[in-house]
């Protein structure tokens, strides 16, 4: 064998330096959870999850309304209804464990018109067949409940509460950093190169390479284009919705002991304007949802014209306005009116009056639009090689979160020779 021929087998037997076995790319509750999962599941597995922000869980986990899901809403077999069926009971006990401040409150879905009475009645067969306990409740037993909620009936969940995920996700973060795992925040990821076979290497806004051999994306408002400079197509693209909250004034929060939501409509993914009583005893009334003018657009003055562009260029999203153009404007008008917005809450609450009403923190959500204009119902989980990328996952995944985790950690270990994680 030449010298030539020597030295090329040297560099190919030379095995790859890895930084660590998975990179997770998103410090989430769902990013953390994967991380927490994976430290838990196989020991020793080096874990890295790089945030592009200064500290972790700044967008969808530090801005939703606290509430743990039930899943009674979700279409029995899917990846929502499984995850959070489980994971409304594991959140609550985790909670407890850990000391993270929570209340296991129940809620009521209240049907205002009689048009909503069937969807009402199917929720509760639905409910029924996911385990879940529900109680159905007329005019007058609502009052039992929430004196100041008038509707034509009502379901009774059981399972639902509400908790801090902002804390949550701290508590993710320093178990798998005892663990072994390394968070490392203002690590924006700007470049991946993956070599089948080899692995991923990650390129961080600051020059910093780090190589490994798997990779979970788990972005959020930036998990298609974290796909993409995987040179994966993602099959679909993230479209940011505004939640615009209002909080209840303080000498009027006494209207709204718990959680009460409408009949949700089926035609689209939103839950409409509930009433939030959240683990600090602040009502909030919401979230009321509209198209952000950039990702992380949380009110009108944010705008990324780049980011609008893509949003506005990309045919999903023109198909998903010409479907849902209606309910849209009724949306943009409770935006834009505060009288308006007073008009939702009160089909619930009648006592409630515009000057009762304080802004609140607004969210953003990532919702996964796919080219035909449909909006993504469910949490999109898809594999390539080395890689798992979580495309979709707004709520429940909070309340989901730790079943999601798992899942994730069983597909990566999978990939790079782990065990299966353990419940």
């Amino acid at each position: 064998m030449t010298t030539e021929e020597n030295t090329a087998a040297g560099r190919r037997a030379r095995p790859v330096p890895y930084d660590c076995d998975v990179l997770v790319v998103g410090g989430g509750i769902v990013g953390l959870s994967t991380a927490y999962a994976l430290t838990r599941a196989a020991p020793g597995t080096r874990v890295t999850v790089l945030e592009k922000e200064p500290g972790t869980a700044r967008h969808q986990t530090g801005r939703n309304s606290g509430v743990i899901h039930s899943g009674i809403y979700y279409r029995p077999g899917s990846l929502k209804a499984r995850f959070a069926v489980e994971g409304a009971a594991e959140m609550v006990a985790f909670c407890a464990e850990h000391g993270v401040p929570h209340e296991l409150t129940g809620k009521l879905i209240v049907a205002t018109e009689r048009a909503e009475l069937p969807r009402l009645h199917a929720l509760a067969q639905r409910g029924r067949e996911h385990g879940i306990p529900v109680r159905e409740l007329g005019p007058a037993q609502i009052g039992a409940y929430e004196p100041h909620v008038r509707g034509l009936a009502a379901l009774h969940v059981g399972t639902t509460g509400v908790c801090d995920f902002g804390a949550v996700a701290d508590t993710l973060s320093r178990l798998a950093r005892d663990a072994g795992a390394v968070v490392r925040c203002g690590a924006e990821v700007t470049a991946i190169d993956r070599r089948p076979g080899r692995g991923v290497a990650v390129r961080t806004a600051d020059g910093t390479v780090l190589r490994a051999r798997a990779l979970v994306n788990c972005a959020g408002l930036h998990c298609d284009r974290i796909a993409r400079l995987a040179g994966d197509d993602p099959g679909m693209r993230i479209v940011p919705f505004r939640g615009e909250y209002h909080e209840l004034a303080p000498d009027r929060a006494f209207l709204v002991r718990g959680l009460v939501y409408p009949v949700p409509d089926p035609a689209f993914p939103f839950l409409g304007v509930h009433l939030t009583r959240g683990v600090d005893g602040t009502v909030h009334l919401g979230p009321n949802a509209v198209p952000a003018l950039a990702r992380e657009g949380y009110g009108w003055g944010t705008v990324r014209p780049r980011e609008l562009a893509g949003t506005v260029g990309y045919a999903g999203s023109l198909r998903m306005a010409r479907r849902h153009w209606r309910y849209g404007a009724g949306e943009l008008r409770r935006s834009l009116s505060r009288r308006a917005f007073t008009a939702a809450v009160r089909r619930l609450l009648p006592e409630v009056e515009p000057g009762d009403l304080r802004p609140a923190a607004a969210g953003v959500r990532a919702q996964a639009v796919l080219p035909d204009g449909s909006l993504a119902d469910d949490f999109l989980l898809r594999e390539a090689p080395h890689t798992v990328h979580v495309l979709n996952a707004p709520s429940p995944a909070a309340t989901a979160s730790l079943p999601i985790g798992r899942e994730i950690a069983g597909r990566v270990l999978a990939m790079v020779g782990g065990s299966a994680p353990r419940h």
